[in-house]
């Protein structure tokens, strides 16, 4: 958990995914997070947590569903959405809060 808090309070902004191995949305989702991160590059850090197997920072943001996307910079959450989302839905709200 201590590396996760130094990372999520950099001023990098940073993304989230709360996601499960079981999920068929997260699936869906990993290629759209590749492409992101592709065309972001240094913008953006994204960062994979697997709720199953690290439940007590899934509670600490009270994710509920998955994926969840929780957007991080300085500490602070700028923006946070559950579901799958299209790459473009996806890059137009990152963009829109860093």
């Amino acid at each position: 958990m201590g590396k996760f808090n130094e990372i999520i309070k950099s001023d990098t902004p940073t993304l989230v995914d709360f996601y499960a191995t079981w999920c068929g949305p997260c699936k869906t989702m990993h290629p759209i997070l590749d492409q992101l991160k592709t065309s972001m590059g240094t913008q953006i850090r994204i960062l994979k947590i697997d709720v199953d197997k690290n439940p007590a920072v899934a509670d600490q943001f009270k994710v509920k569903g998955v994926p969840t996307f929780v957007l991080f910079k300085n500490g602070e959450v700028l923006w946070r959405q559950s579901g799958a989302m299209e790459l473009s839905v996806l890059k137009s709200q990152i963009k829109s809060k860093i």
